[in-house]
């Protein structure tokens, strides 16, 4: 699944991650992290909210959780616009605490809603929003 979102991915796009926790969100970034060809561990910016991760072809890629953002205004201090701005691949978990800083900056970006089923079986759901 990485390697077929990653095509989507190009520089500047932004792909929302959405699930409860336990769905799988850092461990697609993971994924998609390996496949843009980052050896570095790859961890969720729980505390620090963004990490960044250069591409060895160029480029970064940008992960942000946000389950800790104060105000969707907070994006903004993590340097949301420069990466947007200087062409990185966004990969943003938990986007509905950015939601209107989002809907203002972004108004066509990937979203892939991923959950858990009771027996413990994933389903990935991949879309284009448009604002």
């Amino acid at each position: 699944m990485a390697v077929a979102i990653s095509t989507l991915l190009k520089p500047g796009s932004v792909l929302l991650l959405s699930g409860d926790l336990g769905a799988g969100k850092t461990t697609f970034v993971q994924a998609l992290a390996r496949v843009f060809g980052i050896t570095r561990t790859v961890t969720s910016p729980t505390f620090t909210l963004a990490n960044e991760y250069p591409m060895p072809t160029g480029g970064k890629l940008v992960h942000y959780d946000l389950y800790r953002l104060a105000t969707p205004y907070g994006l903004y201090d993590l340097g949301f616009e420069d990466a947007l701005e200087n062409g990185a691949r966004l990969v943003m978990e938990w986007p509905e605490k950015a939601a209107e800083v989002l809907d203002l900056e972004v108004p066509t970006r990937l979203h892939l809603k991923l959950t858990l089923n009771d027996e413990g079986i994933r389903h990935a759901e991949l879309s284009e929003e448009q604002v």
